[in-house]
């Protein structure tokens, strides 16, 4: 009997809005069969020789960029680190010119974050190069999505039939646009969690359920996802105080008493230690914030080589 195939034919990873239930399955899997390669003295294998993995950030990041630069490396993929600062972006060289100068180096992978909401989408429209997105804009950060999926599948064997609490700054969330996506395409119930000025009842389209109230359903969820304040990008007006805020929406010790004995509380970072959560409870029993980290790598590493090996990239 020969062995059944991956069900994955995508050149690119863009989004959780456009995969199926099945394809997200594949990705987990594939990823279990990449975790132990960290464990092992030699930390390699060679599925992407040869290959070449670019790591484009028009943004800053810590987690998400050394993330996939070392699941690259795993994998025994070459490396080009690019950023914006330094580069000809700021003398004015557009997205795409700057993408296709780096394609004509041999790049087989383009992998992405941009400030700008679409920008992974119109990069894969303009390159030959597989294109993973690492966070667009406010839209999706899809590998955080899915590394936060295959946690939860790891500490309770399951999604479907959860219940999940995303709780803080939803509105400029693209960690929160992917897990709702998929969460809610494996089964798993959604409930959006923070003051209105920060979820609105749209979200109710994407299929969760929004409520402005935390106390009034922190003891009925098995996994509470907290949000970091996007200081950055918040108007005065949407944020009263930073006391209010964790008085309304932050995981307090108090609040934690009253959840699940068994609630699993994650984080995607960087954490506001005392804003969004106790120091005490990201650094809990019941804490998966570190795990989330570990599992990343396995999740990319799968993401790079699903993307490789789908027809035509």
């Amino acid at each position: 009997m020969t062995e059944a195939k991956p069900v994955w034919n995508r050149k690119h990873l863009l989004g959780l809005e456009d995969l199926s239930a099945t394809e997200i399955n594949t990705i987990l899997d594939t990823a279990d069969s990449f975790k132990e390669v960290s464990t092992r003295s030699i930390k390699k294998v060679p599925a992407l020789r040869g290959r070449v993995v670019v790591n484009a950030f028009w943004e800053d990041s810590t987690r998400t960029r050394t993330s996939f630069q070392l699941a690259a490396q795993r994998l025994s993929a070459d490396t080009i680190d690019f950023s914006e600062k330094g580069s000809s972006v700021s003398k004015g060289e557009t997205l795409i010119d700057t993408a296709r100068n780096i394609e004509a180096m041999g790049t087989d992978v383009i992998v992405i974050r941009h400030p700008a909401a679409g920008s992974a989408h119109l990069l894969a429209r303009s390159v030959r190069s597989c294109v993973i997105n690492a966070g667009d804009g406010a839209h999706e950060h899809p590998t955080q999505g899915l590394l936060d999926l295959y946690t939860i599948r790891e500490r309770f064997g399951k999604i479907e039939g959860l219940k999940v609490a995303i709780v803080g700054d939803i509105a400029h969330s693209r960690v929160a646009r992917s897990n709702v996506w998929g969460l809610t395409k494996m089964g798993a119930q959604v409930i959006l969690v923070g003051p209105a000025t920060m979820v609105s009842k749209s979200f109710e389209a994407m299929g969760a359920r929004v409520t402005n109230d935390l106390d009034s359903i922190i003891g009925q969820v098995d996994v509470v996802n907290m949000l970091r304040v996007q200081f950055e990008r918040i108007k005065s007006s949407q944020f009263p105080s930073v006391r209010e805020f964790t008085r309304m929406y932050g995981l307090t010790w108090d609040r934690f008493q009253r959840c699940k004995k068994d609630v699993f509380v994650m984080h995607p970072g960087p954490m506001n230690r005392g804003i969004e959560i106790s120091s005490d409870i990201a650094d809990g029993p019941q804490s998966g914030i570190l795990t989330q980290v570990t599992n990343g790598l396995a999740v990319r590493m799968a993401v790079l080589y699903l993307v490789t090996q789908a027809q035509g990239a």
